[in-house]
């Protein structure tokens, strides 16, 4: 498992601090009160390799009895929500449509899914998803590193998932 600086943005995209956002939810101070907190805390969760988390996190039915991180090349590098739909503190399933940017061997890839999650008592699961897409990231050969994002996020190329 990777260990993350408390003090850094958090890896999901909330613009807090590790230590104020999925650090809380990894180290189990608190319990993720919507199916999106989930979310941005599992995809935190894949960046550490943090296998007892994600494990931990997963409807038991649906849930793969081990995750091997041994061979994994794939660096985990950015969360963006698509949209949200239920999943809030008083429902009891959600929707989390998202995208996640990676790479792997230098090179750039996003997988956009739409995940479903269940509460179970006072416990958000995530239940199973179904990838819409994945794929090279590339720039058109009009833009450059200077130009904005291709995931929407706002920022230059090169501050986002030109990393």
């Amino acid at each position: 498992m990777t260990i993350i600086d408390e003090n850094i943005t958090c890896p999901c995209g909330s613009e807090l601090t590790y230590k104020n956002c999925c650090g809380l939810l990894l180290s189990k101070v608190q319990r993720p009160t919507t199916a999106e907190q989930l979310m941005r805390s599992r995809f935190t969760a894949y960046t550490q390799r943090n296998v007892d988390y994600l494990l931990a996190t997963w409807d038991p039915k649906n849930r793969p009895a081990s995750i091997d991180f041994s061979k994994e090349t794939a660096e985990w590098q950015k969360l963006q929500i698509v949209s949200s739909k239920k999943g809030g503190a008083k429902d009891n399933k959600g929707i989390v449509e998202f995208k996640a940017f990676y790479r792997q061997d230098g090179i750039d890839y996003f997988m956009h899914e739409i995940s479903r999650f269940i509460k179970t008592g006072q416990n958000w699961l995530y239940l199973d998803g179904v990838i819409k897409a994945t794929g090279k990231v590339e720039l058109s050969s009009s833009a450059g590193r200077n130009s904005p994002c291709i995931c929407g996020s706002g920022k230059k190329f090169k501050h986002c998932c030109g990393r």
